[in-house]
């Protein structure tokens, strides 16, 4: 099957299947990947598991090959990997996955659907399953501070990319209006001025940056990333 790409997989191609190391946001997807890799090796062998909004299926393949039971769907993209669907109406049975990934994805929905796609996980997620949500965080420290100071945000990508950015507690509101409860929450990247720009305009040389500040200052709501474990 002939892949099909629309929006950023049509301008830039695979671009998670080989990471540029001068992407400004290779730190964080790294980082992303060890917290994905660490839940996933929590989950037993024969759970199943949806990756929703999966792109170019770079993840279903990564966990088909260890040999776990992965499907993948994504509105904008269709591979052998991953069947094209909307996120809002998922083809699937009810109670039908363990486990359910939904990796910076809701940003992409505007704000009126970010609601209806977290209620059809929840349809399709076993009584027992976990959500792992990641979601950039609108008032991450950079941004609270050009705010404070500006009266302008620091957003997490260009509007057109992002229409439903949103800080971090807002997703935490609607996670618990969409009926979950989170068991657990990291931070990627406390944006610190200086050390925020230094990453992103050299994050070949300074992504180290961003695993160290992980450690010294461990506060989610200061992070430009999230990354959410939710369950029924």
């Amino acid at each position: 099957m002939k892949a099909e790409r629309l929006g950023d997989y049509e301008e830039r191609g695979d671009y998670h299947r080989e990471l540029d190391p001068n992407w400004s946001y290779a730190p964080i997807y790294r980082r992303k990947l060890a917290l994905v890799d660490a839940f996933v090796s929590r989950l037993p062998r024969e759970a199943r598991i949806l990756d929703v909004g999966a792109g170019e299926g770079v993840l279903v393949e990564k966990y088909r090959a260890r040999g776990l039971n992965v499907v993948g769907v994504d509105a904008n993209y269709e591979s052998p990997s991953v069947k094209k669907a909307d996120l809002a109406s998922l083809p699937f049975e009810d109670r039908s996955f363990d486990a359910v990934l939904c990796l910076d994805v809701l940003e992409h929905l505007d704000l009126l659907t970010q609601a209806p796609a977290l209620r059809e996980i929840r349809r399709c997620l076993a009584t027992e399953g976990t959500l792992l949500l990641s979601v950039p965080n609108l008032a991450h420290l950079h941004s609270r501070l050009r705010f404070f100071l500006g009266g302008t945000l620091t957003r997490t990508s260009a509007v057109e990319r992002h229409p439903g950015d949103r800080p971090a507690a807002e997703y935490l509101r609607l996670l618990r209006e969409t009926g979950f409860r989170v068991v657990r929450r990291d931070g990627v990247f406390p944006t610190v001025p200086i050390v925020f720009r230094l990453v992103n305009r050299n994050p070949a040389r300074w992504g180290w940056a961003v695993g160290l500040l992980d450690r010294v200052l461990p506060f989610p709501g200061l992070c430009f990333l999230n990354v959410i474990e939710a369950r029924l």
